[in-house]
């Protein structure tokens, strides 16, 4: 199978509406938020969802979640022992690793694993991948649209039950309404050394465009965030007619009201450049 041919560059917006996009461990898991009060979803988040998506499309994933797992693998490290039988040749290896699994030929993977039993003791190898992602960010700041509730347990996780332990109280939090961009690449150079193919990159857009399917959670319900569309620029050449950072600032999202309530409330503009199309894909 051949590899991309041409270079891609892509932007999403993401609407979000009463839910938690991204929480922050180190912040009590509240919504993570930069220091201008801008929303962010980190691009591990992202990454996360389109495994998911592509694990439900039956594709082989290597980063698989514990709580989202499609095999008995206690751990990457056995994953990576239980699949690839040899080690011992780094370059076949790697060749091996980026033809079983899409997210290792599209991501990159760094396998680094210590001295001790198993086929893949003492390694260290590192793959680059042709697909980044960019953090996605909102368009306004939502530092005052983060709401927190405090909760409490009907029942008693521990004790006898005649009194309520530490561990019935609990808080949640969520993001009001946020409208989030983030934007991609696909380099065609790196797919080579990968294989990452234009079969591949029609697997990823369409994980995009439906990344929040099956993806519910308490704090995520059903419909609270949603994919509202996906911009798709194909160059014609592998190194690309224009730089990706000219090709994102085509996109512009503005805020029309100092208090945004959805979707409607924000202007939308997508500029062009000479030679380079662009595919408007709504999202799911």
């Amino acid at each position: 199978m051949s590899t991309l041919k041409n270079k891609i560059d892509f932007a999403v917006i993401v609407s979000v509406n009463n839910a938690n996009p991204n929480g922050d461990p180190l912040n009590g898991n509240r919504p993570r938020v930069n220091y201008e009060g801008l929303g962010e979803l980190s691009d591990v988040s992202i990454k996360r969802k389109i495994r998911n998506r592509l694990m439900q499309e039956d594709e082989k994933i290597f980063v698989q979640s514990d709580d989202n797992k499609v095999d008995d693998y206690p751990s990457l490290r056995k994953r990576a022992e239980g699949e690839i039988t040899s080690w011992t040749d780094r370059e076949k290896a790697a060749i091996l690793a980026c033809e079983k699994w899409i997210d290792v030929r599209a991501f990159g993977q760094v396998f680094a694993y210590g001295s001790g039993a198993g086929t893949a003791s003492g390694i260290s190898i590192g793959i680059r991948g042709p697909v980044s992602i960019h953090p996605a960010f909102s368009v306004a700041p939502v530092l005052d649209r983060i709401s927190s509730t405090q909760i409490t347990k009907s029942v008693s996780g521990e004790g006898d039950g005649s009194k309520r332990g530490s561990d019935t109280m609990g808080m949640k939090h969520r993001v009001d309404h946020g409208v989030y961009v983030f934007y991609g690449s696909m380099n065609p150079q790196l797919a080579e050394k990968t294989g990452f193919s234009d079969k591949d990159a029609e697997a990823i857009k369409e994980a995009i465009k439906t990344l929040f399917r099956n993806d519910a959670s308490s704090a995520r319900p059903e419909g609270s965030m949603e994919v509202y569309k996906v911009y798709w620029w194909e160059h014609n050449s592998k190194n690309g007619q224009y730089s990706s950072a000219k090709v994102h600032r085509l996109l512009k999202v503005e805020a029309t009201s100092e208090q945004p309530k959805s979707i409607e409330d924000y202007k939308i503009t997508r500029g062009d450049l000479d030679g380079l199309n662009c595919e408007e894909i709504d999202g799911e």
